[in-house]
């Protein structure tokens, strides 16, 4: 058990780290672990509500199961936990901090469902799962977090860019179970569209931090 927890938490934390690391005006580690720990806690209803749709409901078509079932659920409750809890907080004071805030929430999520399916099948998924879903995850919660921090710092577009940290990750996150799910060579296919993903997202992440360094005073900024 202890071998499936660390191997389940560590590529989460490893990928919390890069995005902290990479921001230059350093947020609370005590706020990032608090939204770390509140993506992990969503899998439980997740999870709960799946088991009930699946018990109730058979022969579930593979889109629906992939776009809605999954990729809606998941994405939604990250994106209501970043608004309920973030949003209006007063650490979130620059666009940068929407892809902290909400990567911890992914990642706290993809750390708790990663370590559940090591329990259930076996240690030798480990690296894996690390590669797909963990990155998928974090990748997820970069966009996500990326057009939150827009809709904070632009609330003339506000309800566009809120509009967009759901939707653009919903869709993504679709396409990658589609794939997963209902693809002939899926390892292949999937590489290929995270690799795209992987782009995007780093591309905004680099934006993000770019847009914090132009606009706020160099005494805020972390050499």
């Amino acid at each position: 058990m202890i071998a499936a927890l660390s191997a389940g938490i560590a590529p989460a934390v490893a990928f919390m780290a890069f995005i902290y690391l990479r921001d230059r005006i350093t947020e609370p580690i005590w706020l990032i672990a608090r939204m770390f720990v509140t993506g992990a806690l969503i899998v439980l209803p997740i999870m709960f509500i799946q088991y009930g749709i699946h018990a109730e409901l058979n022969n579930i078509p593979i889109t629906v199961e992939a776009f809605l079932f999954s990729a809606f659920l998941e994405e939604f409750f990250k994106w209501f936990m970043f608004m309920f809890l973030i949003y209006q907080h007063d650490e979130f004071d620059n666009h940068y901090d929407g892809i902290v805030y909400a990567s911890a929430i992914s990642l706290g999520f993809a750390s708790l469902e990663n370590v559940f399916y090591l329990l259930s099948n076996g240690i030798e998924f480990a690296w894996m799962r690390a590669l797909y879903p963990v990155s998928s995850h974090a990748l997820f919660g970069i966009i996500m977090g990326y057009y939150l921090g827009k809709a904070k710092m632009n609330p003339k577009y506000r309800g566009r860019y809120l509009t967009t940290a759901f939707v653009l990750p919903f869709l993504l996150h679709g396409v990658y179970n589609y794939i997963l799910l209902g693809l002939n060579q899926f390892i292949i296919i999937l590489s290929i569209f995270l690799a795209g993903v992987w782009i995007f997202a780093i591309y905004r992440l680099k934006h993000a931090r770019t847009y914090d360094i132009r606009f706020l005073p160099d005494k805020f900024i972390k050499k």
